[in-house]
């Protein structure tokens, strides 16, 4: 696959949570008797974008991208994840087959298309920088990419990290930042919280920009006032990247995700405080439908 590189984008935060379909919502977020094929279309009402986080575990039938490629507005961004088995199975050797196979199945999203999203294996080092820069360079310039990565080298300010770093900005591919900060401070012992602090991974804090399209994962911790301070700090480095004309993707994490919207809608009003262009956070299906019922209340 090849084709001419994504057009530049004017300055544009989008935020998102880590899936768009969650029956918890129902009734918070979405509206109180949404059905299953209603969530994308309430989702992106109000979000820009989504990480979809699924490709990783397998592919999606070609019917299931046309149905998306309906529901989905034009303007919003489908940030798919690369399979497991590209990643962390074959670690990038000899993945070429799979990898057409996962761009081209997605391909019919065209502009709905947003930062694939390559998360690297814990163990994959600085020794393998020249597999991935090989890899990158084969990928299709149509679509842009973020990468992950995990190996504790990589968080060190030294050479490794140096040449991640260059590597990336050579190859026009952003670098994904991902803020664990909130979860691991947090008090909470529920399950979800304490299963996400084993399958999270506790790296120093990045703020870089490698490309075009700054890419950064927070996961928060439950007690949603409890991350006002981590908010903050993202907030201030999100718009000075806007103010730069670049086109930031933040999406907010939560252990069990039931409070995601929550999360991210407190990020979008502290961006919009900063910078104003950004504007103010939509109001969600459910309070539409709850506007909408009290305006036929006071009717009667």
């Amino acid at each position: 696959m090849s084709g001419a590189e994504p057009a530049v984008e004017p300055a544009r935060l989008r935020v998102g949570c880590p899936v768009w379909a969650h029956a918890a919502w129902k009734g918070g977020f979405f509206t109180a008797g949404a059905r299953r094929q209603e969530f994308l279309p309430q989702y992106a009402s109000v979000f820009g974008a989504a990480e979809a986080n699924p490709t990783f575990y397998g592919l999606p039938s070609r019917e299931t991208v046309a149905r998306w490629s309906v529901e989905a507005p034009p303007d919003f961004r489908f940030c798919f994840k690369f399979p497991r088995t590209i990643t962390h199975d074959r670690q990038l050797r000899d993945a070429g087959r799979e990898t057409d196979e996962f761009l081209e199945r997605l391909a019919p999203l065209g502009a709905r298309l947003g930062s694939f999203f390559l998360q690297l294996h814990s163990s994959f080092g600085a020794a393998r920088l020249d597999m991935l820069g090989g890899y990158l360079r084969k990928l299709p310039a149509t679509f842009s990419y973020a990468v992950e990565v995990r190996a504790p080298e990589f968080f060190d300010a030294g050479p490794a990290e140096r040449a991640l770093d260059a590597l990336l900005a050579e190859a026009g591919v952003d670098r994904v930042n991902f803020d664990t900060r909130g979860l691991f401070a947090s008090l909470a012992d529920d399950e979800f919280t304490r299963d996400a602090k084993r399958k999270k991974p506790r790296v120093p804090l990045r703020t870089t920009v490698t490309a075009r399209r700054p890419f950064v994962r927070f996961v928060g911790d439950p007690e949603i006032p409890r991350n006002a301070p981590l908010l903050d700090a993202w907030a201030d480095v999100i718009a000075g990247w806007l103010r730069r004309g670049l086109q930031p993707y933040f999406f907010t994490h939560h252990p069990d995700d039931t409070l995601a919207p929550a999360l991210a809608r407190d990020f979008q009003g502290r961006v919009q405080a900063r910078y104003p262009a950004a504007g103010n956070p939509p109001a969600w299906p459910a309070e539409i439908e709850a506007g909408r019922a009290m305006r036929q209340l006071e009717l009667l």
